[in-house]
């Protein structure tokens, strides 16, 4: 598909970066809230998982969720390819992960472990784009090591191989999420490639934003872990970058409004129990820095009561 439609489907400069167990269904339709033309990624779905599991709530979307970019991981080409073909009527963009720097993930030879078989992520990106029509990306890091920093390579090589868009989280598999984003080498990535480009790793902020796409020259950005407990970011960072126009982050009492917006709805989703527990890893990203935080939270990720769920957050405006 022509670069064209790559440039309409990343306009705004920002795209929402997968995070499993995160970038759920839920957190996807409070991001688009906000912004309305970021590039939303679903979280990572597993191509074998999609051969026996058709369908369910990870894959579901609204109609507004466009541009929508869905993730997929393995190994298996023709899994790979099946899985494209599967998403594609709903999908505006595939996505390959090839940068997943989790244990299972690795050892089953799927996420990061690619970049150490560049031949095998080639063919898997060949695989994805026999399998759609839809624009074909690919999210990796700098490498699995230090000692292996191929990313340039690869990169190219999944340019070659049909790679229409291309996310690069400034890290190693080695560093996981430690240390800090190195946004110089992505640079050499985008002096080296002709693709889009959209820089990942340690974007909080309108001004860290504006930073790494100085520094990178990336084409874009990709937010992960900074919109929790500000979903509001990326509109923010678009604004900031279309029009100038500087928004302050939320109040507490906002913070708190899509806090409980964003339990009611993954409870419509998967039940009050099921709801309120994987809602828990939420809380402490909604009420940082907040007087108190850390007592507030150890009573918040332990309560399974809707009610007394509400009565701790209201504690938090009277505080």
């Amino acid at each position: 598909m022509s670069n064209n439609i790559v440039h309409h489907l990343i306009q705004s400069r920002v795209s929402l970066a997968p995070m499993a167990g995160i970038t759920d269904y839920v957190l996807r339709s409070l991001i688009r809230k906000h912004s309305k033309s970021c590039l939303l990624t679903t979280e990572m779905i597993s191509s074998e998982f999609l051969a026996q599991v058709k369908g369910g709530d990870i894959i579901k979307r609204d109609e507004n969720h466009s541009p929508i970019s869905y993730q997929i991981s393995g190994h298996k080409p023709h899994l790979m390819k099946a899985a494209a073909e599967y998403l594609s009527p709903i999908a505006d963009m595939i996505d390959i992960n090839m940068g997943c720097p989790v244990n299972k993930v690795v050892k089953s030879q799927d996420g990061c472990s690619l970049m150490r078989n560049p031949s095998l992520a080639a063919d898997l990106v060949k695989a994805v784009k026999d399998g759609t029509d839809k624009p074909v990306s690919v999210k990796f890091r700098l490498g699995y090591t230090f000692d292996e920093l191929n990313f340039v390579e690869f990169g190219q090589q999944m340019q070659k191989a049909g790679a229409e868009f291309i996310t690069i989280h400034g890290r190693t598999r080695s560093q996981m999420y430690s240390g800090n984003a190195d946004w110089k080498s992505i640079r050499k990535l985008k002096d080296n490639i002709d693709i889009p480009v959209f820089a990942n790793g340690d974007i909080t902020s309108i001004e860290t934003a504006l930073e790494c796409l100085e520094t990178s020259k990336a084409d874009g950005i990709a937010i992960g872990r900074g919109v929790l407990g500000d979903p509001t970011l990326l509109y923010r960072i678009e604004q900031y970058l279309h029009k100038g126009e500087f928004i302050q982050p939320p109040s507490l009492e906002k913070r708190l409004d899509m806090l409980k917006w964003h339990l009611d709805e993954e409870i419509k989703l998967r039940g009050e129990k099921v709801g309120i527990k994987f809602f828990r890893k939420f809380y402490p990203y909604y009420i940082a820095g907040i007087k108190n935080a850390a007592k507030i939270r150890s009573i918040l990720v332990t309560e399974d009561n809707y009610d007394n769920i509400l009565k701790t957050l209201d504690l938090l405006l009277s505080v």
